[in-house]
């Protein structure tokens, strides 16, 4: 990295150090570090730049482990790249990777048009994060000129490192000693910010300790660095991409590549090296050569056929429906409210119903678009979203645009691969022309006259085989959706149930497999709360703080607030939910319960449950159960952890 006049100091200064955090909770200590920004006048819309927080946050928690956290964003709103440095002896949970309290903050505030000199201050920030030294000086400093300090001695430190840094650490192929093994890498995070440069610095540190070159590819906020050429990848003994966004993808097509995401970049390197050295990583094909569709970084698919790509396919379809489900549910309880004071003839109950069924109709399309975009990158938007549609006007339902997705995905792999070799003159009408009236023919030809039919079949033999389920099958089939909601707590497990509930309320209007989903997420973070408040020295000082929030996320139907727990103890927290979780499902098909919206928790039940009180004793009995299995199981923790 070449040298630059700006130091840490510059952008991480005295007045943006906060070490008597007043906080006790994720939230409360982004807003008060936000707060700092704007007092300081380093953002001037705290609204803005606290949302971009959020956002960032949603995508995946900046709680890296080992006490620190890193919340960071680039926002209009940000008059000056800045960083705000914080302190919370003992730590408060921030969801972090390995489950431990955070102790250090360091929140960035990126201009939106960030100059390359403040990206690149940011990226030696991140790689500072590293370093056990720096960490344990600024854990014991005790006012804002020992942290100074601490930073202008660590910053010397960089500057030497960095005359050395590329010629020591990043290998090109052109200059591999052949006597040693070679790697190469590719990180990348969402905003580009943090983790893609806490990646590279932990690969490259972990590669020279184990006698290992390394060339590491970082497509970060800075654009790309030390890109990888075709030379590098012909020699490299093993491939890392550490990543959690799209990155280029079809130049490792044929090649063995270890494919995590970038957080395992900081935090398994050594396991990431070995099993790329090993041989065993599993070779990466594709159909899409063409780098230019294949693998843009502007929604390019993954273009492969495999069950590993399947799933990732269909969860990247399933999230993106998540939020119309949710948003269009909660609006239709709303309706439903409405209806029961004024009437289903007045025009309140007619508005909110038909913006909630609003967003409803877009559920299958949006669906089967973000498969098919998963699958083939952008241009399979068109006929992605087409075979939903279609598969709504067929009746062929949830699985009709499931599976319209994932033809229009690889019939957009398909067109591309036919289209490769047209004259140059004709590229720039690919992506607005051909792709789009190629792919929407012939996907619409195959969903209108063969899969349209054939899954609507399908779909009213499935609904009539549900109706005609007896009552111990039903309740077989309740406790079924409601383990599977406590199995991973919001992945796959989980999404499976929602998505199937989601299903056949979105064909049939049937609320009463959403009640058995509803109620087996709710168990988990119910049950913990409970189970810290029932067996009060089997848990910290700081999971029993954590109570609280865990009671509200459970009664609005939030199942996320038992991750932490399970991440820190998974056989005894993950069993008794599931096993609670499954008790509630099953009784709210014993009791023939209904919930005629997909969201909202203990409100909906009790506005809308065709049983509220039923509904809320399953949830009681599954959550008391778990509670007294986990606490009976759970060993006691040390007296001065309490």
């Amino acid at each position: 990295m070449k040298e630059i006049d700006m130091k840490i100091t510059d952008i991480l200064r005295e007045e943006l150090m906060i070490l008597d955090v007043k906080a006790d909770n994720k939230a409360a200590i982004l807003d008060e570090m936000a707060q700092k920004l704007v007092d300081t006048g380093a953002v001037s819309d705290f609204d803005s730049f606290r949302s971009d927080i959020q956002k960032r946050e949603d995508t995946m928690s900046t709680g890296l482990g080992n006490g620190i956290a890193m919340p960071h964003a680039k926002n209009e709103a940000v008059t000056k790249t800045s960083v705000v440095f914080a302190k919370k002896p003992g730590g408060l949970d921030f969801e972090s990777l390995d489950g431990q309290p955070a102790e250090l903050f360091f929140m960035i505030a990126a201009e939106g048009g960030s100059a390359d000199t403040h990206l690149q201050v940011l990226a030696e920030l991140s790689k500072l994060l590293m370093n056990e030294d720096f960490i344990a000086a600024l854990k014991g400093a005790q006012d804002t000129a020992a942290v100074t300090g601490i930073l202008n001695l660590a910053q010397a430190q960089l500057d030497a490192e960095n005359k050395e840094e590329e010629s020591s650490t990043d290998v090109s192929a052109a200059d591999v000693d052949e006597k040693q093994p070679y790697i190469i890498a590719v990180t990348a995070c969402p905003t580009g910010i943090a983790h893609t440069y806490m990646a590279e610095d932990a690969l490259k540190k972990k590669a020279k300790e184990l006698g290992v070159q390394i060339k590491v590819e970082t497509r970060g906020s800075e654009g790309v660095k030390h890109g990888l050429t075709k030379e590098d990848i012909d020699k490299a003994d093993g491939i890392i991409v550490a990543v959690s966004k799209n990155v280029p993808m079809g130049r490792f097509n044929g090649k063995k590549v270890v494919e995590r995401p970038v957080a395992d970049g900081i935090n398994k390197t050594e396991e990431l090296i070995n099993l790329a050295l090993s041989g065993d990583a599993p070779v990466y094909t594709t159909n899409r050569q063409d780098e230019d569709d294949a693998s843009s970084e502007d929604g390019a698919g993954s273009g492969r056929f495999n069950f590993k790509s399947l799933y990732k396919d269909l969860m990247n379809g399933i999230s993106a429906m998540l939020p119309f489900v949710i948003a269009g549910g909660i609006i239709i309880a709303i309706s439903f409210l409405i209806e029961r004071f004024a009437g289903s003839e007045s025009a309140l109950f007619l508005g909110f119903n038909g913006i909630g069924s609003a967003a409803f109709a877009f559920l299958i399309p949006v669906l089967a678009g973000n498969i098919a975009k998963s699958i083939g990158g952008q241009p399979a938007l068109v006929a992605g979203f087409s075979a939903g549609a279609l598969a709504n006007t067929a009746g062929a339902g949830f699985l009709g645009g499931l599976v319209g997705g994932f033809l229009a995905g690889y019939v957009t792999i398909l067109v591309i691969e036919m289209l490769k070799g047209l004259p140059k003159s004709l590229a720039g009408t690919r992506t607005i022309l051909f792709y789009p009236v190629l792919t929407l023919l012939i996907t619409g030809v195959i969903m209108y006259f063969v899969l349209g039919p054939i899954f609507a079949g399908i779909n009213t033999g499935m609904l009539n085989f549900l109706e005609s389920l007896g009552t111990a099958n039903l309740v077989l089939l309740g406790g079924l959706l409601g383990g599977m909601m406590a199995i991973d707590m919001g992945g796959p497990f989980n999404k499976a149930a929602y998505a199937f509930s989601i299903g056949i309320f979105t064909d049939t209007g049937d609320g009463k497999f959403m009640a058995a989903v509803m109620a087996g997420g709710m168990v988990p973070p119910l049950a913990i709360a409970l189970a810290s408040v029932l067996f009060k020295n089997k848990f910290t000082k700081t999971e029993k703080q954590s109570g609280l929030t865990n009671f509200i996320m459970g009664l609005t139907f939030i199942t996320e607030g038992a991750i932490p727990f399970a991440a820190a103890d998974p056989l005894r927290v993950i069993t008794s939910s599931v096993l609670g979780a499954a008790v509630a499902g099953g009784l709210t098909q014993f009791w023939t319960t209904n919930v005629p919206a997909p969201h909202g928790g203990i409100i909906t039940m009790v506005a809308l449950g065709n049983q509220p009180l039923l509904l809320i004793l399953a949830v009681i009995i599954g959550s008391i159960i778990s509670a007294l299995v986990l606490g009976f199981w759970k060993k006691p923790v040390a007296e001065e952890d309490r």
